[in-house]
């Protein structure tokens, strides 16, 4: 029922003898020596979509979890002790998350729990969570705190006090820049009918209207279809000046493809796409991307390198060397060590286990980490947000040097990350 058992995280261990012969060799080096964890380990429990459509990033944050976990114990762990991870494969199916957590917190007794990367499969968890009464760190997810406003819950995922429209605004304000230049005035939408997407959209929805669009064609299909070829062709017909899809990652190449098949004809694509950020669909599809404009929400730019990250993805693209995870890690294999690393700071302040006092530290203070400053605001989202909009240009192959150093990618806002302007409109772009 629950996929792959529990897997350990890392732990550091070493016998008293030998703790003080390494202790007396480092003493005449001057080198500083971490505290060895001893006791019961801290246990952290999660679900991770290992297989299934999320897969795709869900393999690139557990093994980024999996070097925090390394990093934390070769410090000294958390409150003196190791800390492990506690894991099960929720194969992307988000009917499987609340049995998993039950088992998380009333069978393994674990005494941390994290969500999956994801809004599908961390929303099920949360119910969950708040009848145990549980500190709870999303990873990606979207707004899954709006119906519940549970004090303890607290956001990974830079979109600010409201994160539905913020996904989207980049790409409206591309819009509004050009909306007279190119004779912007319609828009399509196609829709993934789940959670994530569904938040997103009614954003974007929110957006347009701003942007004073005129909607043609606004249509969900379910998470499962395969066959993309009557929405495009159904959005074709409308002849829309601008198409938005709110997709994830195995809709996205679908769509991609067939749009290319079918010879999509609009001024401006694509709206919110998940699923290009990830290295092993952009090497999929290589100049496809070409002229799509989307989110992101970290790249190796200059002005992103906060520190600590770039040393950190050196070691990811190590240890990810020939293991089937993402081989750059760039979409989340940052977001996931720094989501731990939040955990880690506010146990360490709390002094405490406490599920109230993680809480209250998380929710008054500021966190140091890999992608840069982490404030908390309301309902646990972040207190400001911090998105990119980008734009694939010049992608020439699929080969992985097109993307490696965001390369490829290039954000066309906000100002304060801006790279470069928008090539439009997209259907005189190469492809």
């Amino acid at each position: 029922m629950f996929g792959s058992g529990p897997r350990e995280g890392a732990r550091i261990s070493a016998g008293p003898v030998l703790a003080a012969a390494i202790a007396i060799m480092l003493a005449g080096s001057g080198a500083v020596l971490a505290e060895v964890p001893s006791g019961p380990p801290i246990t952290i429990g999660f679900s991770m979509p290992l297989t299934g459509g999320l897969a795709v990033n869900g393999t690139s944050g557990l093994l980024a979890m999996q070097i925090w976990a390394e990093d934390t114990n070769q410090k000294g762990g958390l409150l003196g002790r190791p800390v492990k991870l506690d894991y099960y494969d929720d194969q992307t199916n988000p009917s499987l998350v609340p049995g998993i957590y039950t088992k998380l917190l009333d069978v393994d007794k674990v005494d941390l729990v994290i969500s999956a990367y994801g809004t599908n499969v961390t929303a099920p968890a949360l119910p969950v969570v708040i009848q145990h009464n549980m500190t709870f760190m999303g990873l990606f997810a979207m707004d899954v705190n709006e119906e519940f406003h549970y004090p303890k819950y607290f956001s990974m995922l830079p979109v600010g006090p409201d994160p539905r429209a913020a996904i989207s605004e980049g790409f409206f304000e591309v819009i509004k820049a050009n909306k007279d230049k190119l004779g912007l005035k319609t828009i399509a939408l196609a829709v993934d009918d789940g959670e994530a997407t569904r938040n997103t959209a009614d954003g974007a929805r929110v957006n347009l209207k701003k942007a004073g669009l005129n909607v043609v064609y606004d249509k969900t299909y379910p998470p499962t279809t395969t066959d993309f070829t009557p929405i495009i062709r159904a959005i074709q017909a409308t002849n829309p000046d601008v198409v938005y899809f709110a997709s994830y990652p195995p809709d996205s190449v679908g769509l991609i493809r067939t749009m290319h098949e079918i010879g999509l004809n609009t001024k401006m694509c694509c709206g919110t796409m998940t699923g290009p950020q990830s290295t092993s669909i952009k090497t999929s599809l290589g100049p496809m991307l070409n002229g799509i404009i989307t989110f992101d929400f970290w790249l190796p730019a200059p002005t992103l390198r906060f520190p600590g990250v770039m040393e950190f993805l050196k070691r990811y693209q190590e240890q990810a060397a020939g293991k089937g995870v993402d081989p750059l890690g760039y979409y989340l294999a940052p977001w996931a060590y720094a989501d731990l690393q939040v955990l880690g700071q506010a146990v360490e302040g709390a002094k405490s286990l406490d599920q109230d006092k993680i809480a209250d530290y998380l929710r008054t203070h500021t966190f140091k980490t890999v992608v840069g400053d982490v404030e908390f605001g309301e309902k646990g989202e972040w207190k400001k947000a911090r998105l990119m909009t980008v734009q694939f240009q010049n992608i020439t192959s699929t080969s992985i040097d097109d993307f490696r150093d965001g390369k490829g990618e290039v954000v066309i806002w906000p100002d304060q990350y801006k790279a470069g302007e928008p090539m439009l409109p997209y259907s005189a772009i190469k492809h």
